[in-house]
């Protein structure tokens, strides 16, 4: 008995369908204005999809473009100025001048008051940068635990960061004045026999203005660190206490190493600061720099020296600026590579 024979109906694909099989035809090639285009700027690869496909290698650079312009005619183009006008004897004012070539760099290196600047501007960030990075950690360790109010004193922590540096400098100027709360307050309480001259001994005067620098930058750095302890697992503390370890333990073997790279970051950006200081130390010392010039940095030297209308001596204060920056390129390079030390 012979069985009947079924005929099945080709199936047909579906509309739309994405199969493409060994036979299938290849899509319709781009037409001659695409082909043209494509052959003079170079698109995406051959198995690039979606919106690669009309992409251009010229696209990031377009969004990338007013950051790029911003950077060279503000950074850029002033930086290579600065190092040409230093080989000149440019006046403040403009008008003519000559290449004197190295004759400003010697006079510089045989300069008391430039080494005396550099000196203040070296003990400076000496003196600040690592009060800077522990000082901030401390608080930052203070105020991280969720209490009832605590937020009230993260606010007051951060509110110098939000005050004009001139306002800051004006309020500290009122403090530690002769007349000032400071010297009222200790006076009346029998602490001093005369007024402590802040405002009128040169080193009274650095160290205030290292005080300003610190009070202004604790909140901060505090928000560094906060946000660095954050990511430093309770674990470590458990086990470290479960083992025996104290608080003070515990910060140097647990929590110093969680936030490292934070510090090697706050003591980069400290050391930077501190290098370029000159607001502390115009509204502490006044328009001189402390007595006799005794307290000024190396940006208030090249304010004195470089862009006085009468005196100054624009090519000297730009050969003045390039030891500026070559002294906080080498910090910053040092900072690099203690911290490529420490990664490894």
């Amino acid at each position: 008995m012979t069985q009947p024979t079924v005929h099945q109906a080709p199936v047909t694909a579906p509309p739309g369908a994405g199969a493409r099989g060994p036979g299938a035809s290849s899509p319709a090639s781009p037409g001659p204005l695409r082909r043209a285009l494509r052959s003079v700027t170079p698109g995406p690869s051959a198995d690039a999809g979606g919106a690669a496909l009309y992409r251009r290698w010229w696209l990031p650079w377009l969004w990338m473009t007013p950051a790029i312009v911003g950077a060279t005619v503000f950074g850029v183009f002033p930086f290579l100025n600065t190092v040409v006008v230093s080989f000149t004897d440019a006046k403040p004012l403009g008008g003519a001048y000559d290449v004197v070539g190295l004759a400003n760099y010697r006079r510089m290196l045989g300069d008391p008051d430039f080494w005396l600047a550099t000196r203040n501007s070296l003990l400076y960030a000496l003196i600040v940068v690592p009060l800077m990075v522990l000082l901030p950690l401390l608080l930052a360790i203070l105020v991280e635990k969720n209490l009832p109010g605590i937020g009230f004193f993260r606010s007051a922590f951060y509110t110098p960061v939000l005050a004009s540096s001139v306002v800051v400098g004006l309020s500290w100027q009122w403090l530690l004045s002769d007349q000032g709360l400071v010297n009222t307050w200790l006076l009346k309480a029998h602490i001093i026999r005369e007024a402590i001259p802040f405002l009128s001994d040169s080193w009274l005067i650095l160290l205030s203005a290292m005080g300003l620098t610190l009070w202004k930058g604790l909140g901060w750095y505090m928000i560094f660190y906060l946000a660095a302890l954050g990511n430093v697992p309770r674990e470590l503390h458990e086990a470290a206490a479960v083992d025996g370890a104290g608080a003070v333990r515990r910060f140097w073997n647990v929590t110093v190493p969680g936030v490292r790279q934070s510090m090697m970051l706050v003591g980069t950006l400290t050391g930077i600061g501190s290098l370029r200081v000159f607001t502390e130390i115009y509204m502490l010392g006044g328009s001189t720099g402390g007595p006799g010039g005794a307290d000024r940095t190396l940006p208030f030297y090249i304010r004195d020296v470089g862009l006085d209308p009468l005196t100054g001596n624009a090519g000297y204060g730009a050969a003045v600026s390039v030891a500026l920056f070559a002294l906080t390129l080498g910090l910053t390079l040092l900072a690099q590579r203690l911290t490529k030390e420490d990664e490894a």
